[in-house]
């Protein structure tokens, strides 16, 4: 699972380096303090990083406390111990305690959701709202982006690479970079190619923690008994033709969490943020506004 930014780039920038759980994570803090905070945790591990949800999260600093980091394992992070979804959890419970605040609003696109509905099931206490993009409650999502990739017309996949990946046999960074090559012209809503060797280029690999979550963590991945208990009002955002975590995956956690809400974003693949960024930015600030208010004007902290 993942979320694949033309931003990727120009997200980037210089990070603290806080240590959590005895591991060294790369964290930035964007705007005013005092405001309601929203920790973000980036799709794909072990391909993913802050740089998305900077760039899509970021918009909001102008109201609210934003946090993006790299996870354990990703990105500028230190690898160290083991990448579970009870690790990856207590590490942003970490990092809500770090920076200070009781309570936040948790946010997460394709593997980020994952974390970010762990997270809420997790600590329950600690989260106001949450925000969903892209996921999916169960490892059920698998078949269906076999199929899809299987299936679709824009181009002809190897399936040996997708298996490896998607099972998590990746061999090294320079495997992971050609098996990431391959799955990624299947994400956007309009093919680019020249946009897909932008993407290959951007991404920092860390098979590492890929393999793990891959080849360990998803095979038993299985919210769904779980999510009736999330009291957390919650905006699930899709794209209509994501291939990885299809509309029925969103409309599978809208049927079961009870305050919850779901948007289909009908120009996008796996990536509303990116392709709807103006209709999807707009949707999420209204739903923020109204379950976690800022109740003052405020300016960015960059």
């Amino acid at each position: 699972m993942t979320e694949v930014s033309p931003e990727f780039a120009a997200a980037t920038t210089t990070a603290q380096r806080v240590v959590i759980n005895g591991n060294e994570l790369a964290v930035e803090v964007l705007g005013p303090e005092g405001a309601p905070v929203i920790i973000t945790h980036h799709g794909a591990p072990g391909l993913g990083s802050r740089a998305e949800p900077r760039a899509s999260f970021g918009r909001l600093a102008d109201e609210y406390r934003v946090m993006v980091f790299d996870a354990r394992g990703s990105g500028e992070s230190e690898g160290s111990g083991e990448f579970s979804h009870e690790q990856w959890a207590a590490d942003i419970d970490g990092l809500r305690e770090w920076i200070g605040a009781e309570t936040i609003v948790m946010a997460g696109g394709s593997y980020g959701g994952f974390m970010s509905m762990e997270y809420a099931i997790r600590y329950p206490e600690r989260v106001t709202a949450m925000v969903l993009r892209d996921t999916s409650p169960d490892n059920g999502n698998a078949h269906l982006a076999r199929e899809n990739a299987l299936a679709s017309d824009r181009v002809t996949i190897d399936m040996e690479k997708f298996d490896r990946i998607d099972e998590g046999r990746v061999a090294d960074n320079d495997d992971l970079r050609d098996c990431w090559r391959e799955i990624l012209p299947l994400y956007d809503f309009h093919y680019d190619p020249a946009s897909v060797e932008k993407k290959v280029a951007a991404t920092p690999y860390r098979y590492e923690a890929h393999n793990y979550a891959f080849s360990k963590n998803l095979p038993n991945y299985d919210l769904k008994p779980q999510l009736p208990g999330v009291t957390a009002p919650t905006l699930i955002t899709v794209g209509r033709t994501d291939w990885i975590t299809p509309v029925s995956c969103s409309e599978t956690i809208a049927s079961l969490v009870p305050d919850s809400e779901l948007v289909v974003f009908e120009k996008s693949g796996h990536s509303p943020q990116i392709e709807e960024v103006e209709l999807w930015t707009a949707t999420v600030r209204d739903f923020l506004h109204r379950v976690a208010p800022t109740g003052k004007d405020s300016t960015t902290e960059l």
